[in-house]
């Protein structure tokens, strides 16, 4: 399937028509034309991300799935699972409404989120791509913008939210450094702080807590609450958007390289079997402490497409033992986060 996009199209749909600076939270009512922009925004990265992966698999054709929500809203669900390099790939875009449920806006944590009835309105791409050979990694990818709003209808708070992570199998350390390698630079082009402060969240959110802190990969980016003229930061709304953007783009440079010298590398029955027990610990964290996973559920999304992270193969294993210096607790010992871009 090749589905495009100009690659030039980058033009803002968050800006403030009058041209002023955008706020944290206008106050002004959200217009339809304003929700429609920013999910036409969000329809080309999926368009792009589908064209890539279509493209970087050599052979797998993507089935698409329309979905509605009942509450509001609805989404388009892209699966493979006839992959030449990939054994199941799922790229997922939504734009839902509704009113918030009180569990999921003591979550979220905006501004407004716990004051009366609370309207959300969310969008976003989110794709994980399960590789067959255990030489390449599982690499996962979500951008999102969400919008709350209050009973008449004004925004009270607005975010951006997103990052990608790598979660390998077999302890080739080189595949972490390019990872890191092109996100650091991506993210040097938007603010020199973006990469160093997103790296360490996504080295503390993806951690299987209750297996004594295990991580789940070698991390990579994850930011959430990105509010335009945040002091933090300091970016506007069209300054975050160029950034959201620019990390649905990125895995031309940080994952397609790995992909190109690891997919024909040779392997066997154990690297199979330990790469189906990793990804048992994967479903573990989706299923567990995942955020975007329980959103899903307490907001009555469609539990197809919020499930569609999970492997289509994996296994748990009893309490396992790795020998010292097998490549099994190599792997253990590479998921623990360290400097990327220094290490050699």
């Amino acid at each position: 399937m090749t589905l495009t996009l100009p690659a030039g199209e980058s033009s803002s749909v968050l800006a403030s028509s009058s041209g002023e600076p955008s706020s944290r939270s206008s106050g002004r009512p959200v217009t339809s034309s304003h929700r429609a922009d920013i999910t036409r925004w969000m329809a080309g990265l999926h368009d792009e991300l589908t064209s890539f992966f279509g493209r970087l698999d050599r052979g797998g054709t993507f089935i698409e799935d329309r979905w509605e929500r009942p509450g509001g809203g609805g989404g388009v669900a892209r699966v493979m699972t006839d992959g030449v390099t990939f054994e199941k790939a799922g790229i997922n875009r939504s734009a839902v409404m509704g009113t918030l449920p009180e569990a999921a806006a003591r979550r979220l944590g905006g501004t407004g989120a716990t004051q009366g009835s609370t309207m959300f309105f969310a969008t976003g791409v989110s794709l994980v791509v399960h590789p067959r050979s255990p030489m390449v990694p599982t690499v996962h990818l979500n951008v999102r913008y969400f919008e709350l709003t209050d009973e008449q209808g004004r925004v009270t708070d607005r975010w951006f939210g997103g990052g990608t992570d790598l979660t390998p199998f077999y302890p080739h350390e080189d595949d972490p450094r390019t990872f890191h390698q092109a996100l650091a630079r991506m993210c040097e082009r938007h603010h020199p702080a973006f990469y160093a402060d997103f790296k360490a969240w996504c080295d503390r959110y993806f951690v299987n807590t209750h297996r004594d802190n295990e991580a789940r990969g070698c991390g990579g980016i994850f930011f959430d609450h990105l509010r335009p003229d945040d002091p933090t930061h300091g970016r506007d709304a069209e300054a975050l958007q160029a950034f959201v953007s620019d990390v649905a783009r990125v895995l031309r440079f940080a994952y397609e390289p790995i992909v190109e010298r690891r997919r024909d590398e040779p392997f066997g029955e154990r690297e199979r079997e330990f790469q189906l027990a990793r990804r048992g610990r994967y479903v573990e964290f989706n299923l567990v402490h995942d955020r975007g996973t329980t959103f899903g559920l307490q907001t009555n999304a469609r539990v197809e497409s919020v499930l569609m992270s999970l492997p289509p193969l994996a296994m748990w294993q009893y309490a396992p033992r790795y020998a010292p210096g097998s490549f099994e607790s190599r792997l253990m010992a590479m998921l623990a986060p360290r400097d990327w871009l220094s290490s050699s």
